[in-house]
This record gives C-alpha cells, structure tokens and sequence, in this order.
C-alpha cells in the first residue's frame, strides 16, 4: 500500500472516526470525569477526588461485580457447551435449512427482552404454566426455581444465546472438511478431531462469541431483576441505583469506569487473539 492509498483511507475514515469519537469517546470521558468529582457535588473542582473509587471496596459494591463476573462466566461457559452442536449443525449438516434456523433464532429479537422474561416469570412461578398444570394433573406441587443465582444464569443463557451462536457457527464453517476427514483416515478419534483440530481452527468464532456473551451478560440487569428478584445483586442494578436513586452520579460513574476498564481489558485481550482477516475472508 503506497503513501497515497494510505492518505485516501485515512481521509475515508475521518467521517466514522469523528461520529466514534463523538458518539462513544465523548461518554466515555464525561463519565470518568464525574468519577473524579466529590460524591454528590456536580463540581470537579481544583483536586480530583477519588473518594468514590474507595467507596467501592468500603461498602461492598465489589461484591456485586464478583457476582456479575461470576455469571457472566458461567453463562458464557454453557452457551459455548449448548452452542457448539447447534453451530456445527448450522454450519456442516443442516446446509439448505440452516437458513430457517437462522430466521428462528433472530425473530426471537424482535420480542423486547423484558417481555421475554417475564414470559418465564408466568410459566415458571408458583401457580405458573408449569406448576399449574402439573398439580391439576398430579395432584403434586414444587417450589418456583424463580429468584435464585441458577435462574439468573439460565435467563442470561437465553437471552444472550444468539450472540454465542452465530460467531460460533462461522468459526466451524472456517474448518476445512478436508482436514477433518483426512484426521480421521489417519486414525484419529472424534475426540481427537474436536481438541486438536476443530476447536483451534474455530477459536476466532470461540473467541468472538465469548467475548459479545461475556460483555453483554456482566452488564445485564433484567435477569437478576425480574428472574431473581434481586435474590443477588448485579452490578449493573447498583450502578442504576447510584444514578437514579441515590444521586450520586461520582459513585454511580466510578462503579461504570470500574466495569468498563475490566470488560475492556478483557475484550481488548480477546480481541488480540482473533485473526480478524480470516474471520472476514481475507488473505494477507
């Protein structure tokens, strides 16, 4: 690439290097800036003030973000288990209907969130579709696994699965057929196949998977809200309680700059290990 191509794409780009800087910098930096100011004082005044950041170990709000983290790991681990078949389906069997499959699981989308959960919250309540139905039947009742950490998990794996899902199936489409097959005329397992074959070659639609689980889950709050019932803490629900209840926006933005720096360093980690070029169908 001569010095003139590289002129023309950078004068190509300024326009969405403007609108990021405008639309996702800008924040950014208002929000760090109310980190530093004196808790519930809109003032930034001559010395920063981190008082806010120190509030965060005193009072325990790292308990919510430990609680957070946790989740979002555990759910990112079983979509990933959960994914991987549907994925390779998609990607290696299913062919022509993979495209129906595809539309199934994006009209799910189109439903808000909320109303999807509290969906669940009908069927599995005490007294619920499933409950219901079940002691009218059996004459036999259970408790509603409703407001607990296991639901909270299971509702993230829900709302969250398509993000998993799809990356996922364009990592396993990048794996040659040819590779696989000549593995198993070696005399390879399917379990060989899997470790030392299939899952190296789709670590970018693992990695990127992951990460878009990972980010969404730990910033999630309807699910610990409506299916655990606050059974458990996010930190996302503390963050909306500093800022709306509590007016303390330095807290509620130290808390976001806490998250932020954490599911950065990790995208930007993540992000590092993905070959970008591949993924898009590039050669270098």
């Amino acid at each position: 690439m001569n010095t003139l191509d590289r002129k023309l794409g950078l004068l190509s780009a300024l326009p969405v290097i403007a609108l990021m800087a405008v639309a996702f910098l800008a924040p950014l930096v208002v929000v760090a800036l109310f980190s530093i100011m004196p808790q519930k004082v809109f003032s930034l005044g001559n010395v920063p003030d981190f008082s806010a950041y120190a509030v965060f170990i005193e009072q325990g709000y790292y308990k919510s973000l430990l609680w957070s983290l946790g989740m979002a790991l555990a759910s990112t681990l079983i979509l990933l288990i959960v994914c991987w078949p549907i994925a390779f389906a998609m990607a290696k069997i299913f062919k022509r209907f993979t495209i129906i499959l595809t539309i199934a699981v994006v009209m799910s989308l189109f439903v808000s969130e909320n109303i999807r959960l509290f969906g669940w919250v009908l069927t599995l309540m005490k007294g619920g579709l499933i409950e219901g139905y079940f002691r009218a039947w059996t004459g036999v009742s259970f408790d509603s696994p409703l407001y607990g950490v296991p639901i909270i998990v299971f509702g993230l794996v829900y709302v969250y699965l398509p993000f998993m899902l799809f990356p996922l199936a364009q990592g396993i489409a990048m794996v040659p057929d040819d590779t696989r097959q000549a593995a198993y005329d070696l005399g390879a397992s399917r379990w060989q196949v899997l470790w030392q074959i299939e899952i190296p070659l789709a670590a970018p639609g693992i990695v990127v998977g992951s990460l878009l689980s990972f980010v969404l889950a730990a910033g999630a709050l309807a699910e610990s809200k409506i299916l655990g019932g606050q059974a458990v803490i996010a930190i996302a629900d503390d963050i909306e309680t500093a800022f709306t209840f509590g007016q303390n926006w330095p807290l509620g933005s130290a808390l976001s700059m806490i998250l932020i720096v954490i599911i950065g360093a990790l995208a930007l980690f993540g992000v590092s290990k993905v070959d970008l070029d591949a993924i898009m169908g590039r050669k270098r």
